[in-house]
């Protein structure tokens, strides 16, 4: 099983126990997932979605909030009214019907935990993560700009950066970063699955600060055996010219310790001489040699 379905199965068990978050989530389940369609002269609301473990946090909803029971993908005219009244997407003016689908009336969002049911409903319909050892993306598919909007807002309430591109005539709500990943799913109520989540970005972050460290000190060692074999080069060049009797003694003895001990480190080759000195004091005699050698070879 995928993550995605993963996260999906989770928060299909998360059930409401108040009314108001149950009608958020399935208006969002309904506005994402369920279309009207004309079916022998009459009007009939069809749930789209092939996805068992939505299909199964719908009839859940139905059951919940109406007076339907029902396993079937296609409610009557009658049903299909009640339906659309509680979740108020249907209403009448003076007999004239108004109905609006792509987006969800904002008095079943005006709580904190009726738009924390509103997302979890929009994710189950339309949206997925990936798997978090490959990459970190959410993202859940709207059918309208105006669809699009209203799930960007309320998931910026809860302080995410959600984004909006469009993708083959639809628009995508995503997320990019996993720690925002990890508050979504947090928001929802995918408690396990942000615990999964999170263990994964902790080997992730090990992983990279070892390999940072690793790095740095491959190039540090670079660095040192480069340095080292330049001098060694100064001091070889400085023999063969002037040779090393021309030196100041403290400049000859740094010499003929780095000749003997190419690799040691600046540290321990100022523990060889006499008197003992430290390592700045050990670079500012190489550099001096490096000088010398320059204005020898110019």
């Amino acid at each position: 099983m995928s993550f995605s379905s993963e996260v999906k199965r989770e928060l299909a068990q998360h059930i409401s126990k108040a009314r108001h978050c149950q009608l958020a989530e399935l208006a969002a389940i309904i506005s994402h997932e369920a279309r009207l369609l004309v079916r022998d002269g009459k009007t009939r609301l069809c749930f789209m979605s092939d996805n068992e473990i939505t299909q199964k946090k719908y009839f859940t909803l139905l059951n919940k909030t109406t007076t339907i029971n029902t396993n079937g993908l296609e409610l009557s005219q009658e049903e299909a009214k009640e339906v659309l009244t509680t979740v108020k997407m249907w209403k009448e003016t003076v007999g004239v019907p108004n109905l609006t689908m792509d987006v969800v009336d904002g008095l079943l969002l005006q709580q904190t935990c009726c738009k924390r049911a509103f997302v979890r409903g929009a994710f189950l319909a339309s949206g997925s993560i990936s798997d978090p050892n490959k990459g970190y993306h959410f993202e859940i598919v709207c059918i309208t700009p105006e669809q699009a909007k209203q799930l960007q807002e309320v998931m910026m309430s809860f302080d995410v950066d959600a984004k909006v591109v469009e993708r083959k005539k639809h628009y995508v709500v995503y997320l990019k970063e996993g720690a925002q990943i990890v508050d979504m799913l947090n928001v929802m109520g995918a408690h396990v699955a942000l615990m999964n989540l999170e263990n994964v970005r902790i080997l992730k972050e090990m992983r990279n600060s070892v390999n940072r460290k690793v790095n740095c000190e491959t190039a540090n060692i670079s660095k040192t055996v480069n340095a080292a074999v330049r001098q060694v080069e100064d001091i070889q060049f400085i023999m063969d010219t002037k040779g090393l009797s021309s030196l100041p003694e403290n400049l000859q003895e740094i010499a003929q310790v780095r000749l003997e001990h190419p690799d040691m480190p600046l540290k321990d080759l100022g523990t060889l001489l006499m008197p003992p000195i430290g390592k700045s004091g050990v670079n500012h005699r190489l550099r001096k040699i490096s000088e010398i050698a320059e204005k020898l070879r110019v």
